[in-house]
């Protein structure tokens, strides 16, 4: 129920007591639902003055007496005219506390909700006047939808009334949906609430330096503009990126932080040290490879050196390459064995039971060493053991020793892997107990010796000390340079540490991709001028060696290398306490305060950061989705990394105690931000274009030649003067666009192929004179070619110099030739001529590959990369990652959950991409990196394609971007051109035959056909969709200009349903009055006597939907209702979301009408061309089947609600191939000598050769092959065939036989003699 009825028209047997009656002389029953089985009603009523709670009780029994009820709710609700305030959106203020959305369900009746809208929408009903209001609102524990339906009159004040990323509080009813399968809330009371967000609040603010965007690759949910509006919000001085390997979120960042806070870029880089990670010989002792070293290995009971102990110490003496002394001895570990470690290593329960203790063994261990250097294989293991027991044990440990697995790493370059038994297999060692102590370690001295004796004779050293430098010179061209790589943060200092940091980026893609961009160590040193290095999070070289536990002398060593250091909240590194990596919160806190100590002993600061992964805490549950994709067992746990406050951050970090935590968190922070300088990311508006000798006298001559030859030595005024501006705008700054532009035109049409223009290029009027475009933007008129006569046409009905009746030139007699439409310059360059011209052609698809070859030839193949994009997740995508998330918990969501939960992932990077036809062009006296790192698209490592790092659009301000998409249009005028010998470029744009077609299909030879509708517009670009050839019927256009309106109304957002249709069908406006191109409008309204400024303004913000989230500027409504707008015409702008350029549209339009004009006058031409270019999904079986055949097909797939995406594209062919057939054409059969590869040849006056790709399944290779491998040839079997032409499948042969392509063919080639 919508109508809001006086209550006792609605219970009109109802009799109250009069006391009752009078008090609700004025009330409405505004809503409400009857269930006649149950005989339940609920009942909303509204009342002029608020009744006592005793009153509506008294109502609702005697309603229940009076209609036989079993139950009544009652929702009454005051309405007080003129007490509303601005904050209540519907009825009346709410009491009542709010219920968390997660407990709804369908039997609560009337409750009261509050939370946050994300998603708002008010639109009309199939049911004319009947609207609906309709929003998503969450409390971050469960979402609902509340929606209502309502008259317009209720509906109107509403508009934009409700908005995402507002917070309300609504009372209403709970109910299910229609379906029954969800649950939504019908609306009583709105309300706006007010919504206090977490602030920051202490007076000294910290900087964030450690920081995720929605770039870092499914991992990170932190949307670039909104974190840093909160950052500013908060006060904080900078804030730095930091994704992982990518730099992808920096042009966002810039934009928004526009000198309001301090950007700080860099990135969490893949770090792989390839220089010094594993140092060969660790402590200052020296001494010859032939003096004493002593070779020991240990069995422990697991491998964590905090919570596992020694079971074996083994020892051996090296000297002069003999061993001269031995040593071994159990241990006690004062704990049982497990089952794998007794396999592993044999030593079992009982021979350790009477061992001695740890003291005494390390006692008797060291004494064997005696001082001597030690020795053994991953000797960071071995050594981390014997120094946490000597620790435990009061014993002094402090050793010079050596690894003998980094030795091998290096030595023996040729292995992959470097276990003991490998690496002593690979020498030819004596065979040995692998994994008992003694005999390992006697295995270790046994390798030392030929390594030793290889440093001597290729190294020329002999002796211990000597052995690190030459190991950091073998180190990079080790095999193991490319394992595992470890965090590293890396921000830039100024604006040539941005290069090298693009530098890194780009090499880390190029060279040294390895599952992920790697930045060897060796990279960055050579680039690290103007760079910032941290030690990252529990990923980075340094938190990892302090939890391994490695000694003092190391862990100054790795942190000597940085910057600075970081630390992180405990909450960060739960994990490792929930994998048993420590033993408790103390245990990680004491890594960092291990990091702050090296910090104070090494002069470094030590910073704590947040490596932030999402803005909210309530955003987490997005996080875990994301991993739950990625198949992470621990997805759900619980990792709180959002972007913290200043008062937050000093509470993860109090254990340090007061002043040190506000060192970490906010003084030293803040010291790195200082050291970074202010950088301009981009120059906005700064062309740096390539170099093209003397592009500027070129172009300049060329505008003025084509112009002349047009319109004589003495142009009228208004081209002159329209010439200047815009080449005053164009020469010396962004002539090398257009020239380059040119080049590539005119190349492409000296190889037959036409070129379309995209975009607003046609409103150039330099661009039409330079050849670039064909679309004239000049007003209508006329012009001799023979004495340059010139007329313009000041009758305002023709829109376009092609509509105009035809005149011959008053001089001379020559029929004149008509031209223009009316497009202004704004549109390309902005008012003024401000805006960097953004050219886009459609060269044929057959073509555009040579012509992106053109232009690498054109400017150097290292100035010329492939435009890159990014790919995010998309709805469809992110909301199956939803529901499979849900499924696997077992557990269910509302829609509006999972439609919180889908948008909460939408934009997420997932892979990288390259534009169709962009192509980005660097000046050869400047490197890539001076704008953007370069990389291969979708990571991978083995394709020839580079493209930039950041999208295209980031840099079409500075960077010549040549947008050369492939295009169907183009080929098929190639085709048609030289199947009839045609040009196209001659053909009349007012033909009437052809402009017929677009209202009628009698000139086609058929009308009114039940499939195609009353047009002849099928398989016509533009205009071939159902939906657009409905548009047609709707306007039934006879002019050029009309046409052009509706490929804007088609290319548009909210420009034809809902508005511009509504208004011609209801009469209010005509076609051409209603706006279908963004240059409409500024015509228009200058047109109007609008200010042109205003006018542009006006245009530009309805074109990019601004107008229309936002609603006008100030002013805006005033000016166009003081000059006589009409309301419509306002009404009409304020809907629109995008809105197509009339250049764009003339040029399609042009294309169109061309190939229409071949559909009608040569039209096996015509469909020789569609089916060999345009229709992919021919199936010979259908579609060569006849009239009959093709149109129960159109019919089977029409009423095939679940038609796969290539039925509906077989069902666009076969209407062409119905249409082909009405108008009297067939089909010939399959031949086998004479059919084509890939193109239908054209047969006499009324049929077409189909070719061998029209066989279902047969590809283009195979197609070629068989033309390839038949020629010369006659076949006497259809085996023959079949063996000679061998590319052809077994099915392929059967389908071409059904095909009727061997009619008269003998099976096979034998000779029978019975």
């Amino acid at each position: 129920m919508t109508d809001r009825i006086p209550f006792f028209d609605f219970f009109d047997r109802f009799v109250p007591p009069r006391e009752l009656r009078l008090m609700l002389h004025d009330a409405a029953v505004t809503g409400g639902v009857l269930n006649r089985a149950e005989r339940t009603m609920e009942l909303e009523v509204e009342t002029g003055e608020a009744l006592p709670d005793a009153a509506v009780e008294a109502v609702r029994q005697l309603l229940m007496e009076e209609y036989r009820l079993r139950q009544l709710r009652m929702m009454v609700r005051t309405v007080q005219p003129g007490k509303k305030t601005k904050d209540i959106l519907m009825g009346k203020p709410i009491k009542g506390k709010p219920i968390p959305m997660v407990e709804l369900n369908p039997k609560m009746g009337a409750i009261v909700l509050e939370g946050k809208v994300f998603a708002a929408e008010l639109y009309e009903t199939r049911r004319r006047g009947l609207w609906c209001l309709t929003f998503d609102m969450t409390d971050y524990k469960g979402s609902v939808t509340v929606r209502k339906y309502m008259e317009e009159a209720e509906a109107k004040p509403l508009d934009g009334a409700v908005k995402a990323g507002m917070w309300l509080r609504v009372q209403g009813i709970v109910e299910l949906s229609r379906d029954g399968k969800d649950i939504q809330l019908r609306p009583l009371n709105i309300t706006k609430v007010g919504h206090q967000g977490r602030k920051d609040t202490n007076p000294e603010k910290r900087v964030e330096l450690h920081l995720h965007t929605r770039m870092s690759n499914m991992d990170a949910l932190t949307d670039t503009e909104s974190v840093i509006k909160q950052a500013i919000e908060w006060g904080h001085p900078a804030i730095a990126i930091t994704d992982h390997g990518v730099a992808q979120a920096f042009p966002d960042a810039w934009h928004t932080a526009k000198g309001k806070i301090k950007i700080l870029y860099g990135i969490e880089g893949y770090f792989v040290n390839n220089l010094d990670d594993r140092v060969a010989v660790h402590g200052g002792q020296d001494q010859p490879f032939d003096d004493e070293i002593v070779c020991f290995d240990i069995e422990t009971t697991g491998l964590k050196v905090t919570t596992e102990a020694i079971t074996e110490i083994g020892a051996v003496v090296l000297k002069n390459g003999q061993i001269t002394d031995t040593f071994q001895t159990f241990v006690n570990p004062q704990r049982r064995l497990t089952p794998e470690i007794i396999g592993l290593t044999g030593i079992t329960d009982a021979m350790l039971a009477d061992a001695p203790s740890l003291k005494e063994a390390l006692t008797a261990f060291l004494k064997f060493v005696n001082g001597r250097p030690l020795a053994a294989h991953n000797a960071p293991f071995d050594i981390s053991f014997i120094r946490a027991g000597c620790e435990k044990v009061g014993l002094p440990f402090d050793p010079t020793y050596v690894d003998s697995l980094i030795l091998a790493q290096n030595l023996l370059p040729e292995l992959h892997k470097y276990k003991l038994d490998i690496v002593a297999d690979y020498l030819d060692l004596p065979a040995f107990n692998h994994h008992r102590a003694s005999d390992d370690a006697g295995m270790v001295a046994y390798m030392l010796v030929p390594f030793f004796q290889k440093m001597r004779d290729e190294l020329h050293i002999h002796r211990i000390q000597q052995i690190n430098n030459e190991m950091a010179k073998l180190r990079p061209r080790s095999a193991k340079s490319n394992r595992f790589p470890k965090h590293i943060i890396i921000l830039a200092k100024n604006k040539l540490g941005l290069k090298h940091l693009y530098q890194l980026i780009t090499a880390s893609n190029l060279q040294y991709f390895h599952r992920v961009p790697t930045i060897p160590k060796t990279e960055l040193a050579a680039h690290r001028e103007g760079l910032i290095i941290g030690s990252a999070c529990e990923a980075g070289e340094l938190f990892r060696a302090v939890a391994d536990h490695r000694e003092w002398a190391e862990l100054k060593r790795i942190a000597s290398f940085y910057d600075y250091l970081e630390i992180q909240p405990v909450c960060n590194n739960m994990f490792m306490l929930r994998n048993g990596d420590v033993q408790s919160v103390k245990e990680l806190q004491d890594f960092n305060r291990t990091i702050v100590k090296l910090g104070e002993e090494l002069g470094k600061p030590v910073c704590a950061t947040g490596d932030v992964h999402f803005q909210e805490p309530e955003d987490e549950v997005y996080r875990h989705i994301l991993l739950a994709s990625k198949k992470f067992s621990d997805a759900d746990a619980p990792l709180p990394i959002y972007f913290k406050t200043t008062d937050e951050m000093l509470k993860e970090f109090s254990y340090l105690g007061a002043e040190k935590a506000r060192e970490v968190v906010i003084v030293n922070p803040r010291k790195i931000a200082d050291l970074v300088e202010e950088i301009e990311l981009l120059p906005p508006g700064q062309l740096f274009p390539p170099r093209l000798e003397n592009s500027e006298q070129e172009l300049n001559d060329m505008v003025w030649a084509k112009c002349h030859a047009m319109y004589g030595e003495n142009p009228p005024q208004l081209i002159v003067d329209r010439l200047n501006v815009e080449l005053a705008s164009i020469l010396g700054k962004y002539d090398v666009v257009y020239m380059s532009a040119q080049k590539l035109v005119q190349r492409s049409l000296e190889n037959g192929y036409l070129v379309g223009s995209r975009g607003s290029v046609g409103s150039s009027l330099v661009a039409y004179m330079s050849g670039i475009t064909e679309v004239n933007s000049l007003p209508p008129h006329y012009y001799c070619p023979n004495c340059q006569y010139v007329e313009f046409q000041t009758d305002p009905q023709y829109g376009c110099g092609a509509d105009m009746p035809d005149k011959d030139c008053p001089q001379c007699g020559t029929r004149l030739k008509k031209d223009g439409f009316d497009i202004p310059f704004e549109t390309f360059l902005g008012y003024g001529g401000g805006k960097v011209p953004d050219i886009d052609l459609n060269f044929s698809g057959e073509y555009q590959s040579r012509a992106h070859r053109h232009a690498i030839e054109m400017f150097g193949k290292t100035q010329v990369f492939r435009a890159g994009t990014i790919g995010t997740l998309a709805e469809k995508t992110a909301f199956g990652m939803v529901k499979k998330y849900l499924e696997e918990k077992g557990e269910t969501a509302s829609n509006a959950e999972m439609n919180r939960l889908t948008q909460g992932c939408v934009g997420v990077r997932r892979t990288t991409g390259q534009h169709p036809g962009g192509l980005v062009v660097v000046p050869d006296d400047m490197d890539v990196e001076d704008f953007t790192a370069v990389q291969h698209p979708a990571d991978d490592a083995n394709s020839d394609t580079v493209t930039t790092h950041f999208e295209y659009h980031c840099m079409e301000d500075n960077l010549l971007k040549l947008d050369m998409l492939g295009h169907d249009d183009p080929t098929m005028i190639k085709y048609m051109e030289d199947l009839t010998g045609v040009n196209a470029r001659k053909i009349p744009l007012d033909d009437p035959d052809t402009m017929s077609i677009f209202t009628s299909s009698k000139v086609l030879g058929y009308e009114n056909d039940e499939i195609l509708g009353p047009t002849g517009a099928v398989a016509i670009p533009e205009f071939n969709t159902r939906f657009t050839r409905q548009m047609l019927v709707d306007t039934q256009p006879d002019n050029f200009n009309t046409l052009v309106r509706l490929s804007g109304f088609s290319h548009g957002t909210d420009v034809w349903l809902g508005n511009a249709r509504d208004l011609i069908v209801s009469g209010t406006a005509t076609v051409l009055e209603t706006v279908g191109c963004r240059d409409d409008i500024m015509l228009y309204l200058i047109s109007m006597g609008l200010d042109p400024k205003m006018s542009f303004k006006i245009m530009e913000a309805v074109r990019k939907g601004k107008v229309k989230k936002g609603g006008f500027s100030e002013g805006w409504e005033e000016a166009m209702r003081e000059h006589k707008v009409p309301d419509w015409y306002i009404e009409s702008l304020a809907k629109i979301g995008y809105l197509f350029p009339k250049a764009h549209a003339v040029a399609y339009v042009m294309m169109a009408f061309r190939i229409a004009w071949f559909k009608v006058h040569k039209p096996l031409a015509f469909y020789a061309t569609f089916f060999s270019i345009r229709a992919k999904a021919f199936d010979a079986e259908y579609c060569c089947a006849g009239l009959d055949a093709v149109k129960r097909k159109i019919r089977e797939i029409e009423n095939n609600k679940d038609a796969t995406n290539v039925e509906q594209d077989l069902l666009v062919t076969l209407e062409v191939c119905y249409e082909f057939y009405l108008r009297g054409f067939h089909f010939d059969t399959i031949n086998i000598y004479e059919s084509d590869a890939t193109h239908f040849r054209i047969i006499g006056d009324d049929a077409l050769l189909p070719p061998f790709v029209s066989v279902h399944g047969l590809g283009e290779a195979a197609a070629l092959a068989t033309v390839e491998q038949r020629k010369g040839k006659e076949f006497i079997s259809i085996e023959e065939f079949a063996m000679t032409c061998n590319k052809l499948s077994k099915t392929h042969i059967e389908q071409l036989k059904a095909l009727g392509a061997f009619a008269g063919m003998a099976e096979t080639s034998q000779v029978s003699l019975f």
